[in-house]
C-alpha cells in the first residue's frame, strides 16, 4: 500500500510536469497563430495599398486615394506588431528589418505615381518598371518566407503539444490503473485486517469471559485466604497476649522478689560474710537484674509487635468508606499535626497549593500520609536543614502523590524490603519495629493503588503513591 501511494504521488507529479509542458507548448502554438495572423494582416494591408493605387491610376477616383492613405497609415503599426510578436526569433527580426526600407520605397513610389495621376501624366505602360512594384514583390517574398518560417515552427510546436497530450493521457491511464491496484490492494488489506480483528475480538471476548470467571474465582479465593490470614493474625496475636501478660506479671514479681533478696544478701555479708559466695553475690546483684531487664525489654517489644499485628488485622477488616476528599486540606491537616515535631527538628513541610482530589477513604489516606511524613522527619540528614514537600498530579484515571524529602536517603537495593513487615534498612538509630511502611503499602493496596520509592543514599527520597481517581464501594474505578 505504501509503495502504491508513493507511486501515485510520482504519477501525479509527472502529470503536473507534463501538463505544465503542454500548457507551454499550447501557448507557443497560440503565439505562432498570432504571428501568422499579424503577417496576414500586414500582407492584406500591403495588397490593399497596391490594389487601391492601381484603381486610382486607372480611374482617379478619390475613394481609392483615401483607401491608400488609410492603409498606409496602418501599415507601420502592423509591422511594429509583427516585430513585437517575433522578438524571440532573430531570423524574423532580420526579415522585418529588410521589410521596413522596402515598405518605405513602396509608399514613396505610390505617392509619386498618384501625384502623376493627379496631374494627368499617368503612363500605365511603364507601371511594371516602377520601383514600387519591385518593392511590392520583395515584400510579398519576405512575408511568404516569414509565414513559411512560422508554419515550420507551428508544426514542431503542435507536434510537441500533441506529444505532451499523449504523455498526459498515458500518465492518466497509468495513474488510473495504479489507483485501481492500490484500491484493490487496500480493500484486500482492510478486509483481511477486519477479518483478523473480528477473529481477535471474538477470541478476546471468549478469553475475557473465561478470564472474568477465573478472576472472580481467584478473587474469591484470595479474599477467603486474606480473611483467614486476618483471622489467624488476630487469633495468634490475641492468644499470644495472654501468656505475654503472665510473663510481664511474673517479671514484675521477680523484680519485687529481687529487692528483699538483695537486702538479705547485704545483711548476710554484714553478719556472716563467710557464708556468702561470689557466685551467690553475682547471681543476686548482676545475673538476676540483667535477666529481668532482658525479659522486660523482650516482652515490651513483643507487646509492640502484637499491637502492630492487631492494628494491621483490624485495618484489613475495616470497611472502606469512599468520599470526595480535598487532598490539599487533608495533607495540610496531617502536616499541622506534625508541626510540633518538625519545629523541634528545624524542618519544614510544604504542601503544593494545587493538589488533585480523589474519592477514597479518608482515614486510610490520613494514615498513609501521616506515616510517610513521620518517616521523612525521622530520617532527616544530620547537619542538613530538613525540607519535605508533598505534591500531586492527575495521570489519566489515576492520581499520583509524591512525598519528597532531602534526608539521608535509601540504598537502591533496599527500595523493596523497606515495605516488608518488620524489615528496616540503613542505620538503626531511630526507634521503630519496621511496621509503618508495611502498613502504608497494605492500605495503599486496599485503596487500589501502588506505592514505590525512588532514592539514593544521602540524596533524599521520593515516595510515590498512585491511586485511582475514584474508589467505589465495590473497588477502585479508573
Amino acid at each position: 500500500m505504501l509503495l502504491g501511494f508513493v507511486t501515485l504521488l510520482a504519477v501525479a507529479a509527472a502529470g503536473i510536469f507534463v501538463m505544465r509542458q503542454n500548457l507551454g507548448f499550447t501557448a507557443w502554438v497560440q503565439h505562432t497563430y498570432q504571428v501568422e495572423a499579424a503577417i496576414a494582416d500586414f500582407r492584406i494591408l500591403n495588397e490593399r495599398i497596391e490594389t487601391a493605387r492601381r484603381g486610382y491610376l486607372l480611374s482617379q477616383d478619390p475613394r481609392f486615394a483615401q483607401t491608400v492613405n488609410q492603409a498606409a497609415a496602418d501599415l507601420g503599426a502592423a509591422l511594429d506588431n509583427i516585430q513585437r510578436l517575433t522578438a524571440d526569433s532573430p531570423a524574423q527580426q532580420q526579415r522585418i528589418a529588410a521589410l521596413r526600407p522596402l515598405v518605405a520605397t513602396q509608399l514613396q513610389a505610390i505617392d509619386i505615381s498618384m501625384a502623376f495621376a493627379r496631374d494627368g501624366r499617368t503612363d500605365t505602360s511603364t507601371f511594371y518598371q516602377d520601383s514600387g512594384v519591385e518593392a511590392t514583390r520583395r515584400v510579398r517574398l519576405l512575408t511568404s518566407e516569414m509565414i513559411a518560417d512560422e508554419e515550420a515552427k507551428l508544426k514542431v510546436r503542435d507536434s510537441d503539444r500533441l506529444a505532451s497530450i499523449r504523455w498526459l493521457v498515458g500518465i492518466a491511464i497509468v495513474g488510473g490503473l495504479l489507483l485501481l491496484f492500490v484500491g484493490i490492494g487496500s480493500l484486500a488489506v482492510i478486509l483481511r485486517y477486519t477479518r483478523d480483528l473480528t477473529t481477535s475480538r471474538l477470541n478476546l471476548h471468549r478469553l475475557n469471559a473465561g478470564l472474568e470467571d477465573e478472576v472472580r474465582t481467584r478473587t474469591a479465593d484470595l479474599q477467603r485466604a486474606n480473611d483467614e490470614i486476618q483471622r489467624f493474625a488476630y487469633i495468634v496475636s490475641h492468644d499470644l497476649r495472654a501468656p505475654l501478660v503472665n510473663i510481664t506479671g511474673f517479671t514484675a514479681e521477680l523484680e519485687a522478689a529481687a529487692k528483699p533478696l538483695s537486702r538479705l544478701l547485704a545483711r548476710a555479708e554484714t553478719e556472716a560474710p563467710g557464708i556468702v559466695t561470689e557466685d551467690a553475690r553475682a547471681a543476686v546483684r548482676i545475673d538476676l537484674p540483667e535477666s529481668i531487664g532482658f525479659i522486660r525489654t523482650s516482652t515490651e517489644k513483643m507487646d509492640r509487635l502484637i499491637n502492630a499485628i492487631l492494628r494491621l488485622s483490624r485495618e484489613g477488616r475495616r470497611v472502606l468508606t469512599p468520599e470526595p476528599l480535598d487532598m490539599t486540606a487533608l495533607l495540610s491537616t496531617v502536616a499541622d499535626n506534625l508541626k510540633h515535631r518538625s519545629g523541634e527538628l528545624g524542618a519544614t513541610i510544604s504542601i503544593d497549593p494545587i493538589v488533585p482530589g480523589v474519592v477514597s477513604d479518608r482515614l486510610a489516606l490520613e494514615q498513609v500520609f501521616s506515616n510517610l511524613l513521620e518517616n521523612a522527619l525521622k530520617y532527616l540528614k544530620p547537619g542538613r536543614l530538613g525540607e519535605i514537600r508533598v505534591r500531586g498530579r492527575s495521570a489519566g484515571g489515576r492520581v499520583v502523590y509524591e512525598v519528597i524529602d532531602n534526608g539521608r536517603g535509601i540504598d537502591p537495593k533496599d527500595h523493596e524490603r523497606i515495605f516488608d513487615l518488620f524489615r528496616r534498612a540503613g542505620a538503626q538509630d531511630q526507634p521503630g519495629e519496621g511496621i509503618g511502611l508495611a502498613h502504608v503499602r497494605a492500605l495503599t493496596y486496599r485503596l487500589g493503588g501502588t506505592i514505590s520509592c525512588q532514592s539514593t543514599l544521602d540524596q533524599g527520597a521520593t515516595f510515590r503513591v498512585s491511586l485511582p481517581a475514584r474508589l467505589s464501594s465495590e473497588g477502585p474505578v479508573e
